[in-house]
């Protein structure tokens, strides 16, 4: 049988404060007040309406030229691109708090949509994509007969 040494409940909560401001000095010497955001970058935003799914995605600092849209599998939305860093002359970094450098999304979207169809369009670095709904997956109004 394994026997382990009693520390009173106030010793356990010490050593979880010293482990808390380890790892908040860990971060801040990264230049971050805490652990990065678990979501993906870029941000997204995406409803649905009866015909079209509807994709926002935050790109500032981003051109079309950088970025491919993808729709594969009828239901897959790939967007990739890459952001470059500014570049700064004759200046010290004091916090880079921005994403930079490549990136791919991936999402799987509940039904299949027209390819041929979508539309993209960025304007003041928001990417809006407007993904038509295939019309098999569109609801269907049936007829009723009576007898």
């Amino acid at each position: 049988m394994m026997t382990s040494r009693w520390q009173p409940a106030s010793g356990r909560r010490g050593d979880l404060r010293r482990f808390r401001d380890e790892m908040s000095r860990l971060f801040e010497s990264f230049g971050g007040e805490g652990p990065a955001p678990a979501a993906g970058y870029p941000a997204l935003n995406v409803w649905q309406d009866g015909d079209n799914f509807y994709v926002e995605a935050e790109l500032p600092g981003m051109e079309l030229s950088g970025l491919e849209i993808y729709v594969t599998g009828g239901n897959q939305l790939t967007i990739k691109g890459e952001r470059k860093p500014p570049q700064v002359e004759k200046g010290v970094w004091h916090r880079q708090e921005r994403l930079f450098g490549p990136f791919t999304r991936l999402l799987t979207l509940p039904v299949p949509v027209d390819a041929d169809k979508v539309q993209a369009r960025l304007v003041n670095g928001v990417l809006t994509l407007t993904l038509p709904k295939s019309e098999a997956a569109k609801p269907k109004k049936i007829p009723v007969k009576a007898e």
